[in-house]
């Protein structure tokens, strides 16, 4: 009994300065940067230190020649320091919310799908609602995603639970599976035939993912269960500056979602082969923190994502 009440005192003694010079280390991994970042002096900054490590009775940073880390110890309440500090200005913005119509800062994370079709929609229709909404999109894969929801610097994603993931403190809600498809620019030569096959695939120039990723795997592998070698006349990249600017100057193809292809061929920027890819990606959705309470500005977007994907994906509505 006494162990647990001496737990309870201690996670009601760190200070919300205390949890600043944490963060301020962590990122500066120097004790000289990270005061002045807390506008602290060098004593100072290194008593509050070394007064939270007795605090918890373990090192949270590993002192070394130039500079420090942080230790196991030092990772984990770092992580937890970032959410609690992120749950406190979310707290902030819900009652500036509330005292003056619906405003703040929503941030989201989207992997390039929807981030194309869904998420603009759903933006438009939510500053419609709440002109004073401030909305940050962060754009990636989704595993970086995560990273930043679990860390707190995210509301929600719209993205994939990779298979690695610990779903056990999520929640998930589908939205859509994405099916791929090959492009190619305005006038190819292959967009007048309607015999195409993968062998003719096969021999193209392609411009695609990196090995490793999910999308080059699962691409590669519609030629090997054909028994056919993948495509070796190959560009690697994800820039989609750099894809649009070499479809429209070579013969090249490129594999994107349907989803995507279909914006580019309404802009009559690009055009989708008369070929059917049997390649489809894992499902994805909204992604949300299991004990995490978003703010208002969040559950507005959230409602205008969830009502423009029943347009967007009728079968999933």
């Amino acid at each position: 009994m006494h162990d647990i009440d001496a737990a309870r005192r201690t996670r009601t003694k760190l200070k919300i300065r205390q949890m600043f010079l944490l963060i301020a280390l962590d990122e500066a991994r120097n004790l000289h940067l990270a005061a002045a970042t807390t506008n602290m002096s060098q004593p100072a900054a290194s008593k509050m230190l070394k007064d939270i490590e007795e605090l918890f009775g373990v090192p949270f940073f590993e002192r070394l020649p130039r500079g420090m880390r942080p230790t196991l110890y030092g990772e984990t309440m770092i992580r937890h320091v970032r959410m609690a500090l992120a749950n406190l200005t979310q707290g902030q913005d819900a009652i500036a919310s509330l005292q003056a119509g619906l405003s703040g800062q929503v941030d989201i994370g989207v992997i390039v799908t929807p981030s194309m079709t869904l998420v603009p929609r759903a933006i438009a229709s939510a500053k419609a609602e709440a002109p004073r909404l401030s909305i940050g999109v962060d754009v990636g894969t989704s595993d970086v995603l995560m990273e930043r929801l679990k860390s707190g610097q995210l509301d929600f994603l719209i993205a994939r639970v990779l298979q690695q993931e610990d779903v056990s403190s999520l929640l998930y809600e589908d939205l859509s599976e994405e099916t791929e498809c090959a492009v190619a620019r305005i006038g190819h030569p292959m967009l007048e035939r309607r015999d195409l096959t993968l062998n003719d695939l096969a021999t193209a120039g392609w411009i695609l993912s990196p090995r490793g990723s999910i999308l080059r795997h699962q691409f590669d592998m519609i030629f090997r269960h054909r028994d056919l070698e993948a495509p070796s006349n190959v560009v690697e990249t994800t820039a989609m500056s750099v894809i649009k600017s070499l479809l429209n100057q070579t013969d090249f193809l490129h594999v994107m979602p349907v989803e995507v292809a279909r914006y580019y061929v309404s802009s009559r920027e690009l055009a989708i082969l008369p070929i059917d890819l049997p390649c489809k990606m894992d499902g994805f959705g909204i992604i949300m923190r299991r004990d995490h309470a978003i703010s208002p500005g969040a559950n507005l977007l959230l409602k205008h994502v969830r009502n423009v994907a029943k347009d967007i994906y009728p079968s999933k509505g």
